[in-house]
């Protein structure tokens, strides 16, 4: 018989994320509040609502969107983006390999997806127009680029996954989570090369033109001294990354290395408080058993062997219309040790790392913020009706690619 409690808490999260598709409601609220109710009727202590916010979370992404903030406010990320763009000359594929790179190393550096392509895609959707490259073939490499990098234990959504999978007691998998992804997507971003691109890019030659220069000052060069000291601190002596960017912030505001009014406010404060509420609610329904529900519907559909490509497909469905860092990542990661026992021996690690590729695939889309950010960045001369639809179609074919990559690199264990 089915737990009442279990499918009421399962119910309040389904509204959430079926909200979460079709409206632009911030849903971190709601999930605060249906997570509320459903303790009120299962006669559980509001203090035990108020136990399942992530503060831990909370205080590390705050710390760590603090610092990249000041990096982009200030125009450090920008002066580096630019420095990269002068050495786009010569051979045009090299040209989208090159923004691909750079993309995936500044997302891995910390800066996360959002901030690296609204960096990315303007240079990149220039240097496009200029070499004759195909505009979807660069939309969709510079986002994979930014996507690849981004579970990242010290970026922000590479947080939200670490937190998870600390609560989990899985933090051993964190880099492999990371190397996982990374791989992934260049694997298939290898592939789109050769699908859009073709060989002819490889073979067509154009005109080094180096991006405009920018002046470079002593702020510049503290914000990247400070970053850069503190990924070498993370990595080598294990500091808490939160801890770690609220110090390095506070050196940057103290040396008023950007104006703090203007960082403050250009924080990600929507995706910060999603992710929090998303949290408390998938925190009751944890108490609830409502978690066992939602693992046993999808694990229904699966065996041990295709639950990688089944819950990709699922993530990217989701995904693709609502919020991969606030909604999907909150609500599936915690269900993989579940899903992996129902279907009777799972790999945990190959489960988690295809929620994430396949909710991330879909982010290529003009749905997404990266996906309109490309669109925006296009020149005046592409047809950009015909790029909203290329990329359109592009992000909704890859929650099957996602589907399909899962069973292979995950579920053939070659990942």
């Amino acid at each position: 018989m089915i737990n009442s409690l279990a499918l009421l808490s399962l119910a309040a999260l389904l509204l959430v994320i079926i909200l979460s598709c079709v409206t632009r409601l911030n849903v971190g609220f709601l999930a605060i509040a249906l997570a509320w109710v459903v303790a009120l009727i299962a006669g559980i202590n509001p203090n035990q609502v108020i136990a399942g916010f992530p503060s831990n979370l909370f205080l590390t992404l705050v710390g760590v969107t603090f610092l990249f903030t000041q990096a982009e406010v200030n125009g450090s990320l920008e002066r580096v983006a630019a420095k990269v763009t002068r050495l786009a000359g010569g051979n045009a594929a090299w040209v989208v390999v090159l923004f691909f790179i750079f993309a995936a190393v500044l997302s891995t550096a910390g800066a996360g997806s959002l901030p690296t392509v609204a960096l990315a895609a303007p240079l990149a959707m220039g240097a496009a127009s200029r070499a004759g490259i195909s505009p979807l073939l660069m939309a969709i490499m510079v986002c994979n680029g930014a996507n690849a990098g981004n579970l990242s234990p010290i970026s922000p959504i590479g947080v939200i996954v670490s937190q998870s999978l600390t609560q989990l007691g899985l933090a051993q998998y964190d880099w492999q989570m990371y190397s996982n992804h990374l791989l992934a997507h260049i694997v298939i971003s290898a592939i789109v090369m050769i699908a859009l691109g073709g060989w002819s890019t490889w073979r067509t030659r154009v005109k080094s033109e180096g991006a405009t220069q920018l002046d470079w000052n002593w702020q510049h060069t503290l914000t990247l001294a400070t970053i850069t000291i503190l990924m070498a601190a993370v990595l080598i002596f294990k500091i808490p990354v939160g801890l770690g960017a609220f110090a390095a912030g506070a050196i940057l505001t103290i040396a008023r290395a950007a104006p703090e009014a203007t960082v403050i406010s250009k924080m990600p404060w929507g995706v910060i408080l999603m992710v929090s509420g998303m949290s408390v609610l998938i925190a009751m329904l944890e108490r609830t058993g409502g978690l066992d529900l939602f693992s046993a519907a999808i694990a229904r559909f699966s065996t041990s062997t295709t639950v990688t490509g089944v819950v990709a497909f699922v993530c990217g469905i989701v995904s693709a219309y609502s919020s991969t860092s606030g909604v999907v990542l909150p609500a599936f990661l915690p269900m993989a040790p579940k899903l992996a026992a129902q279907v009777g021996g799972g790999d945990v690690l190959a489960i988690l790392s295809s929620i994430s590729l396949g909710s991330h695939l879909v982010d290529v889309s003009p749905l997404s913020t990266i996906g309109a950010m490309c669109i925006a960045a296009s020149g005046a001369e592409v047809d950009r009706h015909k790029l909203f639809r290329q990329l359109m179609i592009w992000g909704l074919s890859m929650s099957l690619v996602g589907a399909l990559a899962s069973l292979i690199l995950f579920g053939g264990n070659l990942l």
